[in-house]
């Protein structure tokens, strides 16, 4: 049986058995935990049931950054696959998956497939990357393989080869950054390319939210319902670090957890566990993870638990949709970034002498990021300096800004206002 459709005493006992087994091998085999708990007089095998993991400290970004090798809990030898995150802390994040591991990412996936409605018979279009050591491509593959889908890994962008593509393979689904859906119905209409009765009949979406708190759809959700009402529409949430994904069902009332794989803690800005149905910040400890696995990790996410059993019968817990971002966090086309990213390949650039990025919200409600620089050569073609600074963005991040370039004593100008006691290379108008 499905423990997501077991009841609520079960799925805790579950996964109280997983957490002390995780307890165990990670104060048998990891570097960094066993430190943890001689450095707070923590003994592992006292942590019994979910609301003892409140005596333990938080996992931060910042110590995966600093301390990134001590987080692996196996022989190099067993590693069979690197990947990195977008590097929002400034250098990327590595997490090295063993073959226990992708088994379980095409498990993961394959449940959350199976939630969206994909079956044995579906044909799924991958509109995302297998490459740039990016493990969601790889996740998805994996466990549309694992369900016995047909997949076809078209890749990210190029919405003429995606629509060749579903003219020719008359794929059942498609996978993507939703707000590139709007941009393939742009070069459907241009083209004279009947996209309303096409072969495609769902549309699973990654990186970005579709709903609000009340789950209707929200601003980009509408826009594209109102352009393709004849697809349904899947929200999911994931991220490398949770090796876990949260996918809606046909419901849309939240991102339903699969609870084998993981335990969802939601807190205050104190660092208390909040009530159900309140929002925090997402932390999760990682269950059944051999290669790196993490306890009490805060994701800087946030969201609220919806506990109430869902209608399609699942009795696990739910997320809301994304609330927030905690800090400045950016979500730039599906991938979630930091200003201090964006800084890092700028500051690294020998043609730029100054820049400000600029965040604003897009008219679909997401994220749009305008970078503007000055140059320290006034010569410069603007046309090859925008080309070459995109590519950096994209080896780097994944992703690219808009990039305008302008006069340094302008940008200088914005970098020091008079007021401010430090200089402004970040602005927020979301």
């Amino acid at each position: 049986m499905d423990i997501e459709f077991a009841t609520a005493e079960e799925i805790k006992a579950l996964q109280e058995e997983k957490l002390r087994e995780q307890m165990h091998y990670l104060a048998t085999n990891s570097p960094f935990y066993k430190r943890m708990f001689a450095d707070n007089g923590i003994n592992p095998d006292s942590i019994l049931h979910i609301e003892d993991l409140q005596h333990l400290p938080f996992t931060e970004k910042e110590q995966l950054h600093k301390y990134n090798s001590d987080f692996l809990c196996c022989d190099k030898s067993k590693v069979i696959d690197y990947v990195t995150t977008s590097g929002t802390m400034g250098d990327p994040v590595t997490f090295a998956c063993t073959d226990k591991d992708l088994q379980r990412l095409a498990y993961n996936e394959k449940k959350s497939f199976e939630c969206a409605g994909i079956t044995p018979d579906s044909v799924v279009q991958l509109m995302t990357t297998l490459d740039k050591r990016f493990m969601a491509g790889m996740a998805y593959f994996l466990g549309l393989r694992e369900l016995g889908a047909g997949v076809i890994r078209v890749g990210n962008g190029i919405p003429e080869l995606q629509w060749d593509t579903i003219q020719r393979l008359q794929p059942t689904a498609i996978m993507c950054v939703p707000s590139f859906i709007l941009r393939l119905v742009e070069y459907a209409k241009q083209h004279n390319i009947d996209y309303r009765h096409c072969s495609v009949k769902k549309i699973i979406g990654i990186g970005e939210g579709l709903r609000d708190q009340q789950f209707n759809l929200n601003l980009l959700g509408r826009r594209i319902h109102e352009e393709w009402p004849e697809v349904e529409l899947y929200a999911t949430y994931s991220s490398t670090e949770m090796s876990a994904t949260f996918s809606e069902c046909e419901y849309g009332c939240g991102g339903h957890v699969h609870p084998e794989l993981i335990i969802v803690e939601i807190v205050d800005e104190n660092g208390n566990v909040v009530p159900d149905g309140e929002a925090g910040e997402v932390v999760v400890t990682t269950l059944g993870v051999e290669g790196m696995p993490l306890l009490r990790f805060k994701t800087g996410d946030i969201a609220a638990k919806v506990t109430e059993p869902c209608r399609c019968g699942r009795n696990s817990f739910r997320l809301t949709p994304l609330i927030g971002r905690k800090n400045n966090m950016i979500k730039l086309k599906g991938t979630t970034l930091y200003p201090p990213a964006i800084n890092d390949v700028l500051d690294n650039t020998d043609y730029v002498q100054n820049y400000v990025v600029i965040v604003r919200s897009s008219e679909a409600g997401t994220d749009e990021v305008l970078v503007r620089i000055g140059l320290k050569d006034g010569n410069l073609q603007h046309e090859d300096v925008i080309k070459n600074l995109k590519d950096r963005f994209r080896a780097r991040l994944r992703v690219a800004p808009d990039i305008e370039i302008l006069p340094a004593d302008v940008i200088q100008v914005i970098n020091f206002p008079a007021k401010s006691r430090k200089p402004v290379k970040f602005i927020d108008e979301r």
